[in-house]
């Protein structure tokens, strides 16, 4: 609503001086030329916060599909509320506004007192520019350094209200023995407090505080625990390919050696503080029948290996022959050998189809058991074992930091090497692309001022209202203990367009007064411009604000995960920034924006009668 805000306190502030006059001027000229005033301003001011959200469309992989849409419908409502501003929003304004009592009123009491204290404010500024200077670029600098201590995370810690655990036993564990202690497990679960519901699967395929209620009551069994929630699980496994926050890839030639890497690197990082649920990917030898073929004596039998390899699987594992149907249900039937001949003696004794007839598998072929890996899992070509890990909910980067130490520190045999995978790395590569995308952004901007104002100075005036918000939105982020996530730099692009908005509308403010009434460069100007721009800065901060409050509450309730961090970040900029561009935009025109202005009544620098243009 902020287009329409400005658009109608400019026209009831001009049908209020109209009817003051001794010979009014007719009220559709009045709503014409009080909604041209500000449609330029709101016109740009509309196209820089468009621009500022050109990062987000260039995101990939999951932080674009869950922020792009946001972007997308943001640009559409700031679109149509452009359109109504400039189309309904006047013809509703010349119905309603001029029978309003309140045009013979001045200003209500509470607008009265918040510009006098505006206006003493402006004045001590005006005389005192590089104490306010001053106080702004260490408060900018502060903010700044700050934010490299912020805790970093890729998305805002979920709560979904269900917590995923997922128990992982040595391979091989019969299905009754990991049904027991799946059972065991829920009773322990259960007798958490807070915990009203459990259910398990068997078989293959405050917060803080009941995760580490869960984790001790846990640790009492015979498996590795990882600890997580349905879609947190889901995503920790899309962007590295492992249910976890924190993936250690470890790659090697030999299984016997990268499994006791894993195990050292287990043993330390178990050190690391905020790590949680450590654990090694489940890569043990299990108990195997090995079939060796004699190449040369199967040949005499004409035998291929291919052949008897697939018969030894048909009849060890089965093979599906036929189907039973009983109404609407269908059982598969399945022929393979009996348990006792799929022993080692059973198959080296098995009769074996050849061209010589059928022969006993052990004339051209050794069967022994033996142990193997249960798994040998490859990435790239390479073999590979994982080490995983959570975090307990302290910071992400000082955790990630602690391990690349580690693993630096950490020896490897020759041609093994690691690769540190996880969320981390998504949050990293999305926060230096934010960040190169954002300085195409402010380029974009400055263009787009530069064309309409004709200068560097008031274009840069206008931009030093985008670092004002930097203040208020890091203070909000440590006072709400949130930390520096991509949700939290979507609200420094939101908040970039909007604190731009307040100086354009600043600036032109001052413009159109020297252009069209005559005002000459001074305190008086800026003191007028300022306190006329009072009311619909402070309105359409206090909208925004205001619509923010319902995401600000609740932070922890499911589903306000994601526009949490989004909602504060914007309302302590929104803070910080209304609060200083009340006093630095006025002050820096004063004091360098004389020589441009004049430029623009003099009608040079290319812009042509510059005495009709409304800015």
């Amino acid at each position: 609503v902020d287009d329409a805000v400005v658009d109608v306190e400019n026209i009831f502030r001009r049908l209020r001086q109209n009817r003051a006059l001794g010979n009014p001027v007719p009220i559709l000229e009045v709503v014409a030329r009080a909604s041209q005033e500000v449609r330029s301003g709101i016109l740009y001011a509309t196209l820089i916060i468009i621009l500022v959200f050109v990062p987000l469309f260039a995101l990939s992989g999951l932080e674009g599909r869950l922020f792009a849409p946001l972007g997308i419908a943001y640009i559409v409502s700031i679109v149509a509320s452009l359109i109504t501003a400039v189309t309904l929003t006047p013809v509703l304004a010349y119905y309603l506004l001029p029978s309003l009592k309140r045009l013979d009123e001045g200003d209500s009491f509470l607008v009265r007192n918040l510009k006098r204290v505006n206006g003493r404010a402006v004045l001590l500024a005006l005389d005192r520019p590089k104490s306010l200077v001053a106080v702004v670029l260490v408060a900018i600098l502060i903010a700044g350094i700050s934010v490299a201590y912020l805790p970093r995370t890729f998305l805002p810690p979920f709560n979904e209200g269900t917590t995923t655990i997922v128990l992982l036993s040595a391979p091989g564990i019969s299905l009754d023995d990991s049904s027991r202690i799946g059972t065991v497990g829920e009773s322990l679960i259960l007798g958490v407090p807070e915990v009203t519901q459990v259910g398990r699967r068997t078989g293959r395929a405050e917060r803080d505080e009941i995760l580490a209620d869960i984790r001790e009551r846990l640790s009492v069994l015979p498996v590795s625990i990882n600890i997580g929630q349905p879609i947190s699980h889901r995503l920790d496994h899309m962007l590295s390919g492992i249910r976890a926050q924190i993936a250690l890839k470890i790659f090697g030639d030999d299984l016997d050696t990268l499994r006791a890497v894993a195990a050292e690197f287990e043993r330390v990082l178990a050190d690391v503080p905020g790590i949680a649920d450590l654990s090694v990917e489940k890569q043990v030898l299990i108990p195997q029948l090995q079939v060796r073929i004699d190449y040369e004596r199967a040949a005499l039998f004409g035998v291929t290996p291919a052949a008897v390899t697939e018969s030894l699987e048909d009849l060890a594992n089965g093979r599906e022959v036929s189907e039973i149907a009983e109404g609407s249900r269908r059982f598969d039937v399945l022929m393979r050998l009996a348990d006792r001949d799929r022993s080692a003696i059973g198959l080296s004794e098995l009769l074996v189809e050849t061209a010589a007839g059928r022969v006993p598998l052990n004339l051209f072929a050794n069967v022994e058991d033996t142990l193997g890996p249960n798994q040998i899992l490859r990435e790239n070509g390479r073999r590979r074992i994982v080490v995983q890990a959570n975090s307990d909910g302290t910071d992400m980067a000082e955790i990630i930091r602690d391990i690349r130490q580690v693993v630096a520190e950490t020896p490897l045999p020759p041609e093994y090497f690691t690769r540190l995978e996880g969320t981390f790395q998504a949050q990293e590569e999305a926060s230096t692309l934010i960040g190169l995308l954002s300085l195409v952004s402010l380029s974009m901007i400055f263009v787009v001022l530069y064309s309409r104002y004709q200068s560097v100075i008031l274009s840069l005036i206008i931009m030093a209202n985008i670092p004002l918000a930097l203040i208020g939105s890091v203070a909000a982020l440590w006072i709400a203990e949130q930390p520096l996530s991509v949700a939290s730099m979507i609200g420094f692009i939101t908040l970039a367009g909007i604190s731009a908005r307040n100086g354009i509308l600043k600036i032109s403010h001052y413009i159109n007064l020297a252009i069209h009434e005559g005002e000459l460069f001074g305190r008086d100007l800026v003191l007028r411009g300022s306190q006329e721009r009072l009311t619909p800065v402070l309105m359409t901060a206090l909208c925004a604000g205001l619509a923010l409050i319902p995401l600000m509450i609740g932070a922890d309730e499911p589903g306000k995960e994601i526009l949490h961090p989004v909602a504060v970040v914007i309302f302590g900029g929104l803070f910080s920034s209304t609060l200083l561009d009340a006093l630095l935009t006025p002050t820096l025109f004063f004091h360098l924006g004389e020589k441009a202005l004049r430029r623009l009544l003099a009608g040079g620098d290319g812009l042509e009668s510059a005495s009709a243009e409304t800015f």
